[in-house]
């Protein structure tokens, strides 16, 4: 399984005298799912801005499907076959929802150059998003936060990314809707998206993921494969992450 990303050594914070990542290597192979874990602040959101160029490496680099895109720009990701969901909504609130998924859609299709492939991803979007369906005209800001949600996710499969970011993305939502957005991932996996994933729910991340990076302080403190947290995972996570004590 060749590698898509590969995070190399890379140091990054958002001053000049704090380092929020610290020599961070990681790598997502293409069509696998990997997770990321640890506690608020140890630098997993870090990780996803970085890759996306909204951070400036103080250091290391990052290498996408074999091209060095350190400090790529963020509108460039699509031309890369990179998508982020980021935990924050990115929709225009006063733009409908059909306009709030063509915009990206444009560029897809430029970047494809055959209308009749961006109309069969449009019809398979619709088909697995029901409710982006049925609120296609209404103004993105109308809809609930599960609904938003929905509609992000619409986006970012509409795009067939390579590799999918996905940050935090069941954090403020209903129980039944946080199973929805896991159940949108395994529909990317099953799509053939690489995917990182980062969730406050560790076990989700775990289940879904080949493969899991432990960090703690902006450092990788711990890595496998799921089967390695196939034990107590809850005394297992706690060493990783420096809590036995």
């Amino acid at each position: 399984m060749s590698t898509l990303l590969r995070l190399e050594g890379v140091t990054a914070g958002y001053s000049v005298d704090i380092d929020v990542l610290k020599n961070v290597s990681i790598e997502v192979p293409a069509g696998s799912v990997r997770g990321l874990i640890g506690l608020n602040g140890a630098g997993k959101s870090t990780i996803m801005k970085a890759a996306c160029g909204l951070l400036t490496l103080k250091s290391g680099r990052i290498v996408f499907d074999g091209k060095d895109i350190t400090g790529i720009r963020p509108h460039e990701l699509i031309g890369f076959g990179m998508g982020y969901i980021p935990q924050e909504f990115s929709l225009f609130p006063y733009m409908s929802v059909r306009d709030n998924l063509t915009i990206p859609l444009r560029r897809k299709r430029q970047l494809v150059g055959a209308d009749g492939e961006a109309k069969d991803l449009w019809e398979d979007m619709l088909e697995q998003f029901p409710v982006v369906h049925a609120r296609l005209e209404s103004k993105a800001g109308a809809l609930s936060g599960g609904q938003q949600k929905q509609v992000e996710f619409a986006k970012a499969y509409l795009l067939r990314p390579k590799l999918c970011m996905i940050d935090e993305p069941s954090v403020g939502l209903a129980p039944k809707i946080a199973e929805q957005v896991f159940d949108w991932i395994g529909l990317f996996a099953k799509a053939g998206m690489a995917i990182l994933l980062v969730d406050h729910n560790i076990r989700k991340v775990i289940e879904l993921s080949d493969y899991t990076y432990v960090l703690s302080l902006g450092e990788v403190t711990g890595e496998g494969p799921r089967e390695h947290f196939m034990g107590d995972m809850h005394e297992q996570v706690k060493t990783w992450l420096g809590l036995n004590y």
